[in-house]
């Protein structure tokens, strides 16, 4: 079992990797889209009926995740989706690839629709003592222009010194993102958008303990999020 030396690094070079990862999905060319207009590499994923991404049997996680950083010109999602990406490539750098590979067999990026147990706890907000780089934090719109939805808030990597990066608005401070959102709200509308207090974490432990302690069972599932039949080569989850 890991120590709590071992659990403590782990964190930190995880919230390391993650700071890395959100710069570099920044660079990588990746574009903004809302879900009916999403696109992935079809060489590695499965773009599913409502905009999501599904890793195709054939391809290898490690390669899927790192096409999306080398190939982002290929790729277009939602600032949530891409949240996601960037704790995929942080584990990834943590992992290696092999034991990122065995690991997470399924992954399928879309929203907070999460279905690998790892990394749930990521679309879930909780109150924290300290808000630390590596932590996801969201930005609320109230207001928002009901013609504009998608700018109802923004999802941020929390990248230390007053900085954040999200998807769709780049990396900024808190002035700049909330004036972003402000500028998309309903017309005459008085309330500002604000940082929730809230933030996400990937569970630490959880992920140590599945790197030091792999578990050689394969979770799997059988949903999809339609009602279309599975195509030759695509994952089935239960």
């Amino acid at each position: 079992m890991a120590t709590d030396n071992t659990y403590a690094e782990f964190e930190k070079r995880l919230r390391t990797e993650t700071v890395k990862a959100a710069t570099d999905l920044k660079n990588s060319g990746m574009g903004f889209a809302i879900f009916e207009n999403t696109r992935c590499n079809p060489d590695y994923w499965f773009r599913t009926d409502n905009g999501g991404w599904r890793l195709k049997s054939t391809a290898k996680p490690s390669e899927a995740i790192t096409d999306i950083f080398t190939n982002g010109g290929a790729y277009a999602t939602e600032c949530a989706t891409a949240m996601s990406i960037v704790y995929f490539k942080a584990l990834l750098e943590v992992y290696g690839a092999e034991a990122f590979d065995n690991t997470f067999k399924g992954i399928y990026l879309m929203d907070w629709d999460i279905r690998e147990p790892l990394l749930r706890s990521i679309a879930t907000p909780v109150k924290v003592s300290e808000i630390l780089p590596g932590d996801r934090a969201y930005f609320k719109n109230p207001d928002v222009d009901p013609k504009t939805p998608q700018w109802q808030g923004e999802n941020v990597i929390v990248m230390g010194d007053g900085m954040y990066y999200g998807h769709g608005i780049g990396l900024a401070d808190a002035d700049y993102l909330i004036k972003s959102l402000n500028a998309r709200r309903k017309p005459d509308s008085t309330r500002s958008a604000y940082m929730m207090s809230e933030v996400s974490r990937p569970d630490f432990k959880r992920l140590a303990d599945a790197l030091h302690n792999p578990n050689p069972a394969i979770i799997a599932w059988r949903h999809f999020p339609t009602s279309r039949t599975p195509q030759a080569g695509e994952h089935t989850f239960v």
